[in-house]
């Protein structure tokens, strides 16, 4: 295998010494700038990089950003959202050719271990977290290592107490597949607090309701995703609000959840639409569920929109290519993951925490919703 070059190569090309090498390439002074360019030069020819754990060492930034996932690894496949954030966020990140380290664990615990190993072998200058849970502990342990972050999808789901994240309701699935709710967590100072790259997911999810309540529904299901997870509850808990005012009762409007896989979608797909009064309209907390609902219902003989409107809440290819095309929330992921990288950045230069909005989704209908028939 080829050598990596080293300081020592770098000097012997430019007939200079090491420390003026090293003087040149740590735009330190004690060497002319005629030196300083073509030792430069020479060692991007060479492909020289610097060691990060040398830099660790000396108290410099490692140049990296980290990104852990707690989420079962077989659904990350058929779920093209975090492809996306990633794309974004990477976008940023490349124009300061700061890299991006992204892992994947089974649960919060081992999210925070991560974290720790990370900031002690200075692995990382700062992290992008998502997915904020119910208690979520990871705010107060990042502030307390130091370790700058970046919450995305905040700010925090209410408490065990608060509407939205109790009882998820009779058509709960089950406990959370990614691991335990952990436990309460003490609140953190604001001024140690990770910033915030707020999602108003209550705001989307009223815009889909009342779009397939003026078509005439009412008999709405949701099929959510993970419990635990902050978006689930306020959404969720959108929905308890908005059927409320409504005058529907928890019969008639509801939320069961899933971990976002293709295979759980249908099973609740299958399940809902087989009670004695199975609902008018389903939304679903992605694409791929929704597809999966949308096979389901020409598996039963349910036409859509004729019987059963879909609405998805991720719009994606897959969501314009199906028939019927799927009427879904549009946002631009990608810009919702470059929002979090420049705020990471601008934390990192030294800036305050704050909280950053992204932009309401939009509702775009198509072929999927229409009025209930009379019958129902």
């Amino acid at each position: 295998m080829a050598r990596r070059p080293t300081i020592k190569d770098i000097a012997r090309r430019s007939g200079v010494s090491e420390s003026a090498v090293s003087f040149a390439l740590n735009d330190r002074p004690g060497v002319s700038e005629d030196t300083r360019a073509r030792v430069r030069r020479i060692a991007e020819e060479l492909g020289w990089q610097p060691n990060s754990a040398a830099r660790a060492l000396s108290g410099e930034r490692s140049g990296a950003v980290g990104l852990v996932l707690a989420r079962p690894a077989h659904t990350l496949g058929v779920e093209s959202f975090f492809l996306r954030l990633v794309s974004g966020v990477q976008e940023v990140l490349s124009v300061g050719r700061i890299a991006l380290l992204f892992q994947v664990v089974e649960d919060v615990d081992a999210e925070c271990a991560v974290y720790r190993r990370w900031w002690a072998e200075r692995r990382v200058d700062g992290v992008i977290v998502v997915d904020p849970r119910i208690d979520d502990p990871r705010p107060e342990l990042l502030a307390g290592l130091g370790l700058p972050a970046v919450m995305v999808g905040g700010p925090d789901a209410p408490g065990p107490d608060a509407p939205g994240a109790g009882d998820l309701g009779a058509g709960d699935l089950g406990p959370d597949p990614a691991g335990s709710r952990p436990a309460a967590a003490p609140a953190v100072p604001p001024a140690r607090r990770p910033s915030t790259i707020r999602a108003d997911d209550a705001g989307a999810m009223v815009q889909v309701l009342e779009h397939l309540h003026g078509l005439g529904h009412r008999r709405i299901t949701h099929v959510a995703g993970l419990p635990g997870l902050a978006h689930t509850a306020r959404r969720m808990a959108s929905l308890r609000t908005w059927s409320e005012g409504r005058g529907l009762g928890p019969d008639r409007a509801r939320s069961v959840v899933t971990d976002y896989s293709d295979a759980e979608g249908a099973a609740a797909t299958r399940r809902v639409l087989a009670e004695p009064e199975p609902p008018t309209a389903l939304v679903y907390d992605n694409d791929v569920m929704a597809l999966a609902g949308l096979a389901v219902a020409a598996e039963l003989g349910i036409p859509v929109p004729g019987r059963l409107s879909i609405v998805a809440w991720d719009d994606s290819a897959l969501c314009r290519v199906t028939h019927p095309r799927l009427t879904a929330l549009v946002r631009d992921t990608a810009a919702f993951g470059r929002l979090a990288a420049e705020e990471l950045l601008a934390v990192l230069a030294g800036d305050v925490p704050r909280t950053r909005q992204s932009e309401l989704p939009r509702l775009e209908p198509r072929e999927s919703t229409a009025p209930p028939p009379t019958a129902y």
